[in-house]
């Protein structure tokens, strides 16, 4: 059997491979609700054999959007349309995840206010910010709650924090965007804060197991960085997180670091955190082949491998790589004579 297409105890839940639909924006939803396309989208991947969808970035609040079409968890409505996603992966086999994000700075909406730890705004794009005080800390802290609380009513297997691309978990753990001085901010202990009280949260407050997705480095001089980075990935796994879902970059509107863009290129970052980590961990970065993904696993640099774009090329990828790896009996019977 394959690396690739084994299955894998996570949680309380069994993946039936290793295949990961990572969470990609669709800019599709309106008032945050899920529709036909994104019960089509993510279903039609289910059907294709994916073993692990993580739906894309749903706000915790209305303020949280990236953009007036981003999915929302934040209003009791969104639950039941949620659940015909969740019902829909789940009768094709596929375990499925939930993102849950606040944009912070990079709020692109219409006549958004962009909130920051500091007063840094992510470019002249984002001009209208306002710097986060402790009442409005707290807030976040539980809407992250009440969405991770709505997720599991929309019987979702996990929920993802998302903690990279320069939203608003992001901006709180880099020196360059977080330059408080109380104990949100300064020591990295106090940077990491905000995201900790979120997991501590989220467990205290809900059954439901917890992913975070990390920037291993924002690609910037003393920046957050990989050193920084597996610190926070040790304390994250002593909190009781599952999975460690690690990306990079998108804090800095123009980093200086900024690796060649090649497939792989983001693999080493999650092979030196898997070296630390007892718990799984998804490597992401111009992921598109079967013989990428199984060399990935061979090589320990991770236990799960995100399938972007590749994806959304090709829903039914985890059939191809099933008849390049020899493995046609995984195929749907309906699909095999295309094999």
């Amino acid at each position: 059997m394959s690396l690739l297409l084994s299955p894998l105890k996570i949680a309380n839940f069994t993946v039936k491979n290793r295949i990961v639909m990572p969470p990609m924006d669709t800019y599709q939803a309106q008032d945050g609700m899920p529709n036909v396309f994104h019960l089509n989208h993510y279903g039609a991947r289910a059907m294709g054999g994916v073993g692990l969808i993580i739906v894309e970035a749903n706000a915790i609040c209305a303020e949280g959007k990236i953009s007036d079409q981003d999915l929302g968890i934040y209003s009791d409505e969104h639950i039941i349309k949620h659940k015909s996603i969740t019902d829909i992966c789940h009768h094709f086999g596929a375990k499925i995840a939930l993102q849950l994000n606040h944009s912070g700075r990079k709020n692109g909406c219409k006549n958004a206010t962009q909130l920051a730890p500091s007063d840094i705004k992510y470019s002249d794009n984002f001009a209208n910010l306002k710097v986060l005080d402790k009442k409005d800390i707290e807030k976040i802290c539980q809407d992250f709650c009440e969405a991770a609380k709505r997720a599991k009513l929309a019987n979702y297997d996990a929920v993802e924090i998302h903690a990279a691309h320069g939203y608003l978990i992001s901006s709180f753990l880099s020196p360059l965007s977080n330059q408080r001085t109380d104990e949100f901010g300064g020591s990295f202990e106090n940077r990491i804060r905000l995201l900790c009280d979120i997991v501590k949260g989220i467990k205290e407050r809900v059954d439901i197991p917890i992913f975070v997705r990390i920037s291993a480095s924002e690609w910037e001089e003393k920046g957050w960085d990989l050193e920084q980075s597996k610190k926070l990935a040790l304390v994250l796994e002593n909190l009781g997180i599952y999975m460690l879902d690690i990306s990079a970059g998108g804090n800095i509107n123009k980093p200086s670091l900024v690796p060649n863009v090649v497939p792989l290129y983001q693999a080493n970052y999650a092979k030196e955190l898997k070296r630390i980590l007892k718990i799984p961990v998804s490597c992401v970065g111009l992921i598109t082949s079967a013989s990428e993904g199984e060399a990935l696993l061979l090589g320990e640099v991770c236990d799960l491998v995100c399938y972007g774009r590749e994806l959304l090329r090709n829903p039914n990828f985890a059939y191809q790589a099933a008849k390049i790896l020899g493995e046609k009996d995984k195929i749907h019977p309906s699909y095999i004579r295309a094999y």
